[in-house]
């Protein structure tokens, strides 16, 4: 990609992917000065129906409010412990093997991305249903190859929706178009980082992430006699731990005032399964294999205490989907032309509590970069090499975290408090839990 001297102030920027990345990176173009922002996102689907949780440190959010990437009218919950259960024989909740502070508000992904889109512009164009197909080089620029048709509509930052210009080379089908510079963030298949940096691959870390979101009207169907009807208090992070893997369940907004119930199973696939997970993929709802459900009933039964398994069986078949865990950073976040941020950039297991939070880190970084650059030409260059040595901060991180959970676990049941503080101090001995602190 050509490395001559980009000029932000009036640039026409792309940015690949419309998600939570994306929103936040188009919004850190424009204030960074580019004239127009392009957003493309291959889905036509309806992005804030979008119901799985995230969790953002509370320090990291102090961070990012400061920033302006995030504020109290993005619906939260605080939580503020996590609870230890391991399954005692017929015990409802298991027994309580210790408890560690959890300073966290969760979210939920649609209505967190919803507010992102909100708060853009209202001359970004957003253009849903177009799959850009290849990146190549151009005179002072870049080439986006497109294919789709455009959605016939591109939604302005307000959510108002406006008829796309197709004079001005918008129309259905494939055809190619010029930026002065591209952001890609369109996730672990990035097509823009596998043009800057062809070599780097998601690695399969050898098990999976089966997810769910309860509805609160749900949870009324768990009865277990001498158990209050809501036996966990609202800001309780709750551990079920097993030999093997573990749960995570929190409570996060719906996006119309209550709440859900949040869960997070990570273990191992049953042995013998080729799921063909070595080329990054994943299982959305109403895909999921017999041989998979049985493992997951199995878990949810046998290993789990039986609220905690029984509140997981309350997402039906159809709502569940798996996300196998890969792990992968490309050694820096740039190359001429070209700018990663969030997945596309860096893939880290969950376990860090940090997705949603390096992602909208990599925004904020990314417009200080953009401002620089009129006195710093090589702003973005120091960008790209300092979001990677976090990106390599959190696969670090994220692969410690899942050997001491998931894939070398200790006997949870002989631990109490000080044998759970000594295993967790043992996986997170940097301390970066959460997402590292933000430095511009």
């Amino acid at each position: 990609m050509s490395r001559d001297r980009i000029r932000i102030a009036g640039a026409d920027v792309a940015v690949v992917g419309g998600s939570i990345a994306g929103c936040a990176t188009a919004l850190a173009a424009h204030r960074g000065g580019a004239g127009r922002v392009t957003v493309f996102e291959r889905t036509t689907g309806h992005l804030a129906d979008r119901g799985v949780g995230l969790v953002v440190h509370d320090a990291r959010y102090a961070e990012l409010t400061s920033a302006g990437y995030m504020d109290t009218g993005m619906p939260w919950v605080q939580l503020t412990t996590g609870r230890w259960y391991v399954r005692d024989g017929a015990a409802p909740l298991g027994r309580q093997i210790g408890a560690r502070p959890f300073p966290f508000r969760s979210y939920c992904w649609g209505p967190l991305w919803q507010e992102l889109r909100r708060r853009l512009p209202r001359d970004t164009v957003f253009r849903p249903g177009v799959r850009v197909a290849a990146v190549g080089e151009a005179a002072d620029g870049v080439t986006l190859r497109l294919d789709g048709a455009d959605g016939d509509e591109a939604s302005a930052g307000n959510g108002e929706r406006h008829r796309t210009d197709t004079a001005a080379g918008t129309s259905a089908g494939r055809h190619t178009e010029r930026f002065d510079l591209v952001i890609g963030a369109d996730g672990y298949r990035s097509v823009v980082r596998d043009t800057a940096f062809p070599g780097v691959r998601p690695d399969y870390a050898g098990y999976l992430a089966w997810r769910g979101a309860v509805p609160a009207d749900r949870l009324t169907a768990l009865r277990f006699p001498g158990l209050p009807a809501d036996p966990w208090a609202e800001e309780d992070c709750i551990y079920g731990v097993f030999p093997g893997g573990h749960v995570i369940i929190y409570r996060i907004p719906d996006g119309q005032g209550g709440h859900r119930a949040n869960w997070v199973l990570y273990t191992a696939p049953p042995a013998g399964l080729d799921l063909g997970l070595d080329t990054p993929t994943s299982l959305p709802p109403g895909t999921l294999t017999d041989a998979l459900h049985a493992h997951f009933t199995y878990v949810t039964d046998e290993l789990l205490p039986p609220y905690w398994g029984g509140l997981m069986r309350l997402t039906p078949r159809h709502e569940l989907f798996i996300q196998p865990m890969y792990d992968f950073t490309a050694a820096r976040y740039t190359a001429g032309r070209l700018v990663l941020a969030g997945d596309a950039a860096t893939v880290a297991r969950p376990h860090t509590g940090a997705g949603a939070v390096k992602a909208l880190q990599d925004a904020a970084a990314l417009e200080a970069a953009l401002r620089a650059v009129p006195e710093r030409p090589d702003a973005l260059t120091a960008y790209g090499t300092g979001r990677g040595a976090t990106g390599r901060t959190m696969v670090e991180l994220g692969r410690r975290l899942g050997r001491a959970l998931v894939q070398d676990t200790p006997d949870w049941r002989t631990l109490d408090q000080a044998g759970l503080e000594a295993a967790w101090a043992a996986a997170d001995g940097s301390g970066t839990f959460g997402g590292r602190e933000l430095k511009n």
